[in-house]
């Protein structure tokens, strides 16, 4: 039987069986979510509770739970909003935990990145109704602005230390590129042009501005005058959060932004970027005897990381399905159906089941978990299908 992945019921479907694997399995008792978790449900390393997992879930289940009317999930996106209220927050330093163990504090590093997944996490709580969510979403935006943002720059730093004394030198696109995201879904929320005003602003600095020396394309790692590093984990190319090389699920991700923003604000510039950036992606790293799309390539364009990450095509899949409707173009439909084709053979198995983390590049498993904290929550997967699914039936 022919699968048709345009088909809003498929798309449906697979964002319910998703968040329903996760209600079932991920919800602690004891306070926040499971996060490393097997396909059987099984969960291990049950203490280990990272920020970033705990704000994504808390997402999903409200987002859900809000779209589809389900009960369950708001009450499960209201048990992982209570716990990163109550342990990931310290009110005394006035910042989030970034590892729990349990209910005690494992590291506390400060990350640009983390706050974003916060603000995001309030974004969808306000929408979902959720009691002190506009206040959280406010605090948060606040506590960035104190912490992170650099008016000189129009950016966010990146890293200070638990007391907040002192601040790493690096400058990264990445968590900008959540603000980003954080700030079009709190405009979307609350409707206060602020977010929107920022998302754009973001936007505009990594997108045109920092791409003037990098032939057009967005290179991940920076000094703290936002001069391009070229070296920086050069000898660490696959770190979870700062690998080196250009990498195609984030050129992808950030057309799916600019045509979010562009969906509010139409700015000519957007939608070419979108375009530029995805197209540059897909020729440079689609693998087209394997089917997929590569983890990352080098200032030279060659492969410099074989990898096939689940959010590199689920990213991709969502901008494709964005530029199709928003350009008419039928060859974005054809990338979107490319990439539904081989992530439903190898990363679900033909299953609407939550998908694998990692594949090598001959597609075989290269993690046994399906969920890992800080890794992977199917915050990507879900939130793309959400999304494909508002193209796929709105006018």
């Amino acid at each position: 039987m022919t699968i048709q992945f345009r088909d809003p019921s498929f798309i449906q479907q697979h964002i319910q069986q998703l968040t329903d694997f996760y209600q079932q399995h991920a919800i602690d008792p004891q306070g926040g979510f499971y996060q490393t978790l097997l396909p059987s449900g099984e969960h291990q390393q049950e203490p280990v509770k990272q920020l970033v997992s705990s704000t994504r879930l808390t997402w999903v289940f409200a987002t859900c739970g809000s779209q589809f009317k389900q009960e369950s999930w708001l009450a499960s996106a209201k048990h992982g909003l209570d716990y990163v209220k109550n342990q990931h927050f310290d009110a005394e330093r006035g910042a989030y935990n970034w590892v729990m163990n349990g209910n005690v504090p494992a590291e506390q590093e400060n990350y640009c990145y983390g706050l974003a997944f916060v603000l995001l996490m309030y974004a969808g709580a306000l929408k979902a109704g959720l009691d002190g969510a506009r206040q959280g979403l406010n605090d948060t935006f606040e506590l960035l602005e104190q912490r992170f943002w650099q008016p000189d720059s129009g950016l966010y730093a990146d890293q200070a230390s638990a007391d907040w004394q002192s601040y790493s030198d690096y400058r990264g696109q990445n968590a900008n590129m959540h603000a980003c995201e954080a700030m079009i879904a709190a405009f979307e929320a609350s409707g206060e042009q602020k977010y929107l005003d920022r998302a754009l602003l973001i936007a505009e600095n990594i997108c045109i501005r920092q791409t003037q020396s990098t032939d057009g394309l967005i290179w991940e790692h920076y000094s703290q005058n936002w001069q391009v590093d070229w070296n920086y984990n050069k000898d660490d190319p696959k770190n979870l959060y700062r690998p080196w090389g250009f990498q195609p699920g984030h050129l992808t991700e950030w057309a799916k932004l600019l045509l979010l923003i562009y969906r509010q604000q139409a700015q000519p510039w957007l939608l070419i970027r979108a375009e530029a950036l995805f197209n540059a992606a897909w020729t440079k790293a689609w693998d087209k005897d394997r089917g997929g799309l590569y983890y990352g390539f080098d200032p030279q364009g060659n492969i410099c990381d074989d990898d096939k990450y689940f959010w590199v095509q689920a990213e991709s899949m969502v901008a494709a399905a964005l530029l199709a409707k928003t350009t008419g173009k039928e060859v974005y439909w054809q990338c979107y159906d490319q990439l539904w084709q081989y992530c439903w053979t190898h990363f679900c198995n033909q299953q609407h089941q939550p998908w694998w983390r990692l594949l090598s590049a001959d597609n075989q498993v290269l993690d046994p978990t399906i969920a890992r904290p800080g890794a992977k929550i199917d915050y990507h997967t879900i939130g793309a299908c959400l999304e494909i699914l508002h193209v796929l039936t709105s006018e």
